[in-house]
Order: C-alpha cells, then sequence, then structure tokens
C-alpha cells in the first residue's frame, strides 16, 4: 500500500517527495488521529522544516494530550532546534506515560549532556543499557559522556550528596524533618510523622535520571506538601494561608519559599496557620497546585482580616513590658501569633489604632515577634522608650514610621 511505504520512509528518516508529502498531510486530516499527524511531522523534521514541525506537534499534543509519541515527537523536535527547556516538559510526559521506555530517556540524557550535567546523563543512559546492553544510540551517547565528563565527576553524587542536599533544601523551606541513621521523619499537618527510606530516595531519584538538585527539588516539593497537610490541595491551602513580615536577612533562610516584596526594604512571606510550627509555603506548592502569588497573597490578607485582635495599652518599667488599664502612650497590636506585623499594614488595624492613639504619624517599633509596639509621633517619651528596647533574635531591626497607610524605615530613633 503506498501509505504505507510512505510511512516506513518517514520513520526511517528519509526525505518525502512534494507528492509523497501531499499524500501523507491528506490521509492525516482523513484520519483525524494522532498518529499519521504525528508522522507528517516527523516528515518535516526530515526535510529540515523544525519550525512548521513543532507548530504541529503542539497543536496535536492539545488535542490528544495522552499520545506519548506525539510528546516524544515534540521533544526530539525542539532538542533539533537546541530549545532544551522546552523539550523538557513533553520528555517527562513521555516518561510518565510509559516509565519504561527508552526513547524518551535517551532524548533526555542528550539535553544533559549538552548541559553537562554529566551525571544525569550517565544515570539514565546506564537505565536504558541495562534494558538492552546493544541499544545502539545509548552505546554512543554513553561514550560521549565518557569522553567529555571531568574525570572528578565520573563516580556520579553519592547518597550523602543527596541526603545533605534535601536536608538543606528541607530547611531552607521550613519543612519540619529530622534525619535519623538511615531514614527521613517528616511532621504531617495533621499529625503524627511519615517515614522514608533515603536510600529508597535516591535511588528513585537515578531510576528517573535525575541530577541531585533536581530529585532533591521533586522531593522537597512533595514532602512540603505532606507536612501542610495538602491532601485537601488548593482549598486548603487559599483557606488557611496568613502573611508573614520579614526583613531581607530572613530571604536566605527563606530560600525556596513564597514571598514578595513588601514595603520599606521588608518581605512578605505566606505560613499556614498551625498552633505548633511556622509552615512557610514553598513556591513549588503554588504551582503543584495552580495557585497563583497574587491568589495566594490575596487569600493571606482576607484571612488575616478574619483574624483581628485589638489594640492594647502597654507600660514599660524596667525594661518590662505590662499590659495597662489606662492608656500610657505607648500602644500594642498583641495577638501573639506571629503575624501581628502583618496587621500593622492592614486598613482595619489602622483605624484601631487611629481610634486608640489618634491620627498618626505613629513610631513603630517591630523587634518582637510576639507583639509590635506604638506610639504616636508627638509622643517624644515614649518614642525615647521604645528607642531604648533591644530586638529579639527573631525581630525586625530598626525604626519604623507609619503615616496614611504607608510604613517607612527611619535612619534612626531622632524625636
Amino acid at each position: 500500500m503506498e501509505l504505507d511505504r510512505i510511512r516506513v520512509k518517514v520513520w526511517n528518516g528519509e526525505a518525502l517527495s512534494d507528492g509523497e508529502l501531499d499524500l501523507l498531510r491528506h490521509a492525516a486530516q482523513q484520519e483525524g488521529g494522532p498518529l499519521l499527524r504525528t508522522t507528517v511531522a516527523q516528515a518535516l523534521i526530515n526535510a529540515d522544516q523544525l519550525t512548521q514541525a513543532v507548530g504541529l506537534l503542539e497543536t496535536i499534543r492539545r488535542d490528544f494530550p495522552g499520545d506519548l509519541q506525539v510528546h516524544l515527537a515534540l521533544g526530539r523536535a525542539l532538542i533539533s532546534l537546541e530549545r532544551w527547556n522546552e523539550a523538557e516538559a513533553p520528555l517527562a510526559r513521555a516518561l510518565a506515560l510509559n516509565p519504561d521506555d527508552p526513547e524518551p530517556m535517551k532524548a533526555m540524557a542528550t539535553i544533559a549532556l549538552r548541559r553537562a550535567e554529566w551525571p544525569r546523563a550517565r544515570a539514565l543512559l546506564e537505565q536504558v543499557l541495562r534494558v538492552d546492553p546493544f541499544d545502539t544510540e545509548a552505546q554512543l551517547l554513553f561514550s560521549e559522556v565518557e569522553a567529555t565528563a571531568p574525570a572528578e565527576l565520573n563516580e556520579g553524587p553519592t547518597l550523602e550528596d543527596f541526603t545533605r542536599a534535601l536536608a538543606e533544601r528541607l530547611r531552607a523551606q521550613s519543612t519540619p524533618h529530622l534525619v535519623q541513621k538511615d531514614q527521613l521523619l517528616i511532621r504531617l499537618g495533621k499529625g503524627g510523622v511519615a517515614r522514608f527510606e533515603l536510600d529508597a530516595l535516591f535511588h528513585e531519584s537515578q531510576r528517573l535520571g535525575r541530577s541531585v538538585a533536581e530529585g532533591v527539588e521533586l522531593f522537597a516539593r512533595d514532602l512540603a506538601e505532606r507536612s501542610l497537610g495538602l491532601p485537601g490541595g488548593r482549598l486548603h491551602v487559599l483557606a488557611k494561608v496568613l502573611p508573614v513580615v520579614r526583613d531581607s536577612a530572613f530571604l536566605e533562610r527563606g530560600l525556596g519559599t513564597a514571598r514578595r516584596e513588601g514595603p520599606a526594604g521588608l518581605w512578605h512571606f505566606y505560613a499556614i496557620d498551625d498552633p505548633e510550627v511556622v509552615l512557610y509555603v514553598p513556591e513549588g506548592v503554588l504551582g503543584a497546585l495552580r495557585i497563583s502569588l497574587e491568589q495566594l497573597d490575596d487569600a493571606a490578607w482576607k484571612n488575616l482580616e478574619a483574624r483581628p485582635t485589638e489594640v492594647r495599652a502597654l507600660e514599660l518599667e524596667q525594661g518590662a513590658l505590662r499590659l495597662s488599664a489606662t492608656p500610657t502612650g505607648l500602644w500594642a497590636l498583641a495577638h501573639g501569633d506571629g503575624h501581628d506585623a502583618s496587621r500593622l499594614l492592614t486598613p482595619s488595624h489602622q483605624a484601631k489604632m487611629e481610634r486608640a492613639a489618634g491620627p498618626g504619624p505613629w513610631r513603630v517599633y517591630l523587634g518582637l515577634r510576639e507583639l509590635v509596639l506604638f506610639c504616636h509621633e508627638r509622643d517624644e517619651v515614649s518614642a525615647r522608650k521604645l528607642e531604648g528596647l533591644d530586638s529579639a533574635r527573631e525581630g525586625i531591626q530598626g525604626a519604623w514610621r507609619l503615616h496614611e497607610g504607608r510604613l517607612t524605615s527611619l535612619p534612626d530613633w531622632d524625636v
């Protein structure tokens, strides 16, 4: 049959004549399925019409997202165009559809080679060759790895490398965990502890052909969701998230967590409401649950408005703060849950501050994590009391001014 002959010619990498290509396109239109349309795309690739092939494959992928060959063909076409980052997603999808398929693994190894990710390329190719030691393409790629990889990298990553990197990432994203001998313990958001064999996690990462960094990213995201108690997923996060104000010194510690820049060099982070521990929301969770940063931020501030606190009068004697039954000029937002600095920035709490202390501007002290102190700017006595306080380890240092809803940093406590 003429159509069968053309298909064999395409998959053998041979170029088609204009008449053969027209016949194949007509048959693909008649069939309407992914097979012949993908064959047309492959014919375009054989003819070095890569851009047209990619456009066609993108369309086919949208129409048939469960077709493995479409994802594989798209990934290989993008590799030919040296669009490495874009090629990763369709190849990963092809591998997810068929975890034992050597073709996407070889394509991903090609990307790793071009990026000089030698351990990842080696792991992928070793997996292919374990199944089929005579795979010619895998043998050639493996020889290229051996010839070009730096000598010090030939041994590849170790379990210790993986464990250390995973622990560092979990610590940075505030996921409650403990490394205990050969196990990783994760505190679950709904109570209890989950135990994971570190050796099993490492070898699963190697099996998938991932570098240490990629494996750590994958597992850290999953473990963050477990620690947050996220079987409820998107709605759970949006219902429980609250804003946390931190200074720029926290950026390194908060690596990998969702954040946006706030006023006067401060930053807004986001934490899941928990009575025992601060669980910062990892950036990876947003992508996994299809939550934008804007949606997370909006939900956090709405949730905070639903948890108001009152303005309390304080007195400061010999360095000790106490609640006062009568106004002293010194005031506090003192819910004590770690979110009072955020409350300071909400219109509803600023209205309460104005009713208690009079219209601003106010001098503000953020040096204590448990509460926020403030006084009227004209009250020099109270301002000097705030100036004399020492910041707590987790507090925000510096002098601050709040006026007409705007928080600004002051060079000092000049009153």
